[in-house]
């Protein structure tokens, strides 16, 4: 949507910082041995505690209140009995709704010890949001958000998913413009005023390929190598960028060793 209003603005933002801070709640649970489902159930209390209900559950059938995808899971993992283990990587989706509006966020945690090759994904990763977000100023064009990312994951390497996209968020979870991690500088719709985005790199250590699950869900990489997916929330300004979300809530949870 364009945001015209301070009123549509603000209720935004609050669901951008809810959903923030349900991840940071979910944060002091992860740790080996924990199950899935686990992280599912506290994200759906802490989120309706805040006044808002889940914005993923009963979507288009999805069962849970969070998306929990776990190495090779790109996105859309259904929370269950899975345990995670030492040396996984989790990352973990989530959206509210309060008030009329969305909010939606992703982060990916390391699980226990985590080997530094997979730890350079997750950071780099993370760090081709941030260069993209710096990109969503009003006269700019999609591409340069996509170009973004994709000049800085590949030159390690890495791959960008081709099928999956940011997006567009307002009273619906998800609206137009689609927001590639793939492109050319230039490229795409020009970048208005006002208008909020979902920026959500999602970064193969492998291949680019990836697979749906016989759950009719879960994305996963086709050579089963990790992947590392990161989003936030952001308004596009004729300046600088108004980012809605925040992983500040997270990283006051995290162990030093353990932020991204």
């Amino acid at each position: 949507m364009i945001v015209t209003t301070n009123e549509e603005v603000e209720a935004l933002k609050e669901n951008a910082i809810i959903v923030s801070k349900t991840l940071a709640e979910v944060a002091k649970y992860i740790e080996p041995g924990v199950k899935t489902i686990t992280l599912d159930n506290i994200a759906e209390e802490f989120i309706r505690s805040e006044g808002a209900v889940p914005g993923f559950k009963g979507y288009r059938g999805f069962p849970g209140t969070l998306c929990i995808s776990v190495n090779e899971e790109v996105v859309h993992g259904i929370p269950g009995e899975r345990v995670l283990k030492n040396g996984d990587v989790v990352s973990i989706d989530c959206g509210c709704i309060k008030h009329g509006y969305y909010g939606d966020s992703a982060y990916t945690f390391p699980v226990g010890g985590v080997n530094q090759e997979v730890m350079d994904l997750l950071q780099r990763t993370k760090e081709s949001l941030f260069r993209a977000i710096s990109m969503a100023q009003a006269g700019k064009r999609v591409g340069d958000i996509s170009f973004a990312v994709q000049e800085y994951v590949e030159s390690f390497g890495y791959s960008v998913v081709r099928e999956l996209v940011g997006h567009g968020i307002g009273r619906q979870l998800h609206e137009k413009p689609d927001i590639p991690n793939y492109g050319r500088k230039g490229s795409g719709a020009k970048l208005t005023d006002g208008t909020v985005i979902c920026i959500e790199p999602m970064i193969n250590l492998g291949t680019k390929n990836v697979v749906q699950a016989s759950d009719g869900w879960t994305i996963r990489t086709s050579d089963r190598q990790p992947s590392a997916h990161f989003e936030l929330t952001v308004i596009v300004r004729k300046e600088e960028p108004e980012v809605l979300s925040t992983f500040s809530f997270v990283e006051e949870v995290l162990r030093p060793e353990r932020i991204i």
